[in-house]
């Protein structure tokens, strides 16, 4: 990229960073140092700001860039991607927000723990939540890897390295300083951004083809390659058995896997009631579903305008379509509003990631503080001590999340969250269910559920050609692949509802009438909830 490319994105990254980084100071000035502050922003969010938060903390860079980059490549295929987030949220709609927030305090872990022997149940959601966590941040990691390579031309693995440690180090002082309510206001501010750059993209690429949506298909499956193929299934999931059986556990992690995710769980409980939860998750579903429509115009309309071909060039993963589509869009890499569209998009895409990952820090370290360090401790921790304790863990979850970033950076960002939602789907989303639905549920079944589906998650993609056996793998020099699908999804998540279920059968222990009475009471009415 040219010299105004790189300098006008860099003083709009620069200054994002300033406006999130005084929101946090400011935020921290004024903070009291209580956990439920420090976890939940005091509960003193609306539903709109709240659905505005959800949507920020979603919109990922899996998305800006993953998503969009999988349509220009493989056009129906790259299509999964959109659908299978946006039709998760139903199920969080109807079967997770109100219960939650009705039954939980900060984490997966006070759900579960309200009619479980505690120490065993928050040992295994809390280690299964910084697991899944880890995961996605790796995803956001990538991401902005990529997307700096892309502006400095793509040559330095150095500048990508940094820039991979530069995000960790930041999202490291938004958590420790300013905690969720900080968080939650520059994931508001990314939000707008994120949604406002996507429109301005969706129309000029309308406009490039008048309107004609058609036309943009057809443009798009010429330029492929692939001809009609492109906009049919089966260009990347459907050459084998062994692909389609991916196709379905894809879908399968997609679908089930956000109800599961702890940073988007602990959003629940930022609001002061069970029905603010509920319209919050309206108005987030509303925001996410017109982007997802959006992302699927700019997928195809890179693959129409750019080309695959420059696409894989740039990036071999197609990390970079939307930057590229955005330079194309204002008049090319010499003209004024090339430099301008370019330099807006990368910036909004580098907030995309900045928020998303100090929401998962946050998540994390919850996680750690709250359920880990809680439970190992004899006597019971000080809320102070537990927020000292969440703030050294985002520091240690930050440098885990950097070293796995440096090593998975030629991955795609979408592929890679894909994962994190079958890990957060095979352990999270049984033992939630079971919990919440199932009478006779005890805490032999909910360790067991917890990891019977995480083990199995973890294993399987160890196992699988994203780590070893293939050129595009982490470690393509050897070859320890004996799982052939790229998601465990399909294996791992029935055995978490298998593991969960053995374990209650199996158990000595008789279930606690009375706590399911008060937990199903407190899950509809809001009776008791904090």
């Amino acid at each position: 990229m040219t010299g105004n490319h790189q300098t006008l994105a860099l003083m709009l990254f620069s200054a994002f960073v300033a406006v999130t980084l005084a929101i946090t100071t400011w935020v921290g000035r004024h903070r009291r140092g209580s956990a439920e502050e420090f976890y939940a922003g005091g509960r003193l969010f609306s539903p709109m700001e709240n659905g505005f938060a959800i949507a920020g903390d979603y919109m990922s860079a899996a998305s800006f860039l993953g998503i969009s980059g999988l349509i220009a490549l493989f056009g129906y295929d790259g299509l999964l991607y959109s659908v299978g987030f946006l039709v998760a949220w139903l199920v969080v709609l109807f079967l997770v927000a109100e219960l939650v927030r009705n039954c939980g305090r900060f984490t997966l872990a006070d759900v579960v723990a309200a009619r479980m022997r505690e120490r065993p149940v928050r040992i295994a959601a809390g280690t299964s939540s910084v697991v899944v966590s880890v995961l996605y941040l790796v995803a956001q990691m990538v991401g902005a890897g990529s997307l700096v390579a892309l502006l400095l031309g793509g040559t330095s693995e150095a500048a990508q390295s940094w820039t991979v440690i530069g995000v960790g180090a930041l999202m490291v002082i938004y958590v420790s300083l300013g905690g969720m309510r900080a968080t939650t206001w520059i994931q508001i501010v990314k939000a707008v951004l994120l949604l406002s750059g996507t429109v301005t993209l969706t129309v000029l690429v309308l406009v490039r083809f008048h309107g004609d949506f058609d036309q943009l298909l057809l443009t798009a499956a010429e330029r492929s390659g692939h001809g009609e193929s492109f906009l049919a299934p089966g260009l990347k999931y459907g050459g084998d058995w062994i692909a389609r059986f991916d196709f379905i556990s894809l879908g399968l992690a997609l679908v089930l896997g956000t109800a599961g995710l702890p940073h988007i769980l602990s959003r629940f409980y930022t609001v002061p009631t069970a029905r603010a939860a509920r319209r919050s998750v309206v108005w987030a579903i509303g925001l996410i579903g017109g982007f997802y429509l959006m992302t699927i115009v700019l997928g195809f309309g890179a693959a129409a305008i750019v080309g695959p071909d420059a696409v894989r060039g740039s990036n071999a993963a197609g990390n970079t379509a939307v930057p590229l589509l955005a330079l194309d869009l204002g008049g090319g890499a010499d003209s004024t509003g090339g430099t301008v569209l370019f330099a807006v998009v990368a910036a909004v895409a580098f907030a995309t990631i900045l928020a998303v990952v100090a929401g998962i820090t946050l998540a994390s370290s919850a996680s750690v503080a709250h359920d880990l360090y809680a439970s190992l401790r004899r006597r019971r921790a000080k809320p102070r001590s537990e927020v000292a304790v969440a703030r050294t863990a985002a520091v240690g979850i930050g440098v885990v999340a950097i070293a796995l970033g440096l090593l998975a950076r030629d991955l795609n960002v979408a592929f890679l969250v894909g994962l994190a939602f079958a890990v957060a789907a095979s352990a999270n989303l049984p033992v939630l269910l079971y919990s919440l639905f199932w009478r006779g549920f005890t805490t032999r079944g909910a360790v067991w559920s917890v990891y019977g589906g995480l083990v199995p998650a973890v294993v399987l993609v160890a196992l699988s050609p994203v780590v070893s056996g293939s050129p595009e793998s982490l470690f393509p020099g050897v070859d320890f692949q004996y799982f052939p699908l790229q998601n465990p999804g399909l294996v791992s998540i029935p055995l978490g509802f298998v593991a969960g279920w053995l374990g209650t059968v199996t158990s000595a222990e008789l279930p606690d009438e009375a706590k399911h009475a008060e937990t199903e009471v407190r899950s509809l009415t809001g009776a008791g909830a904090v």
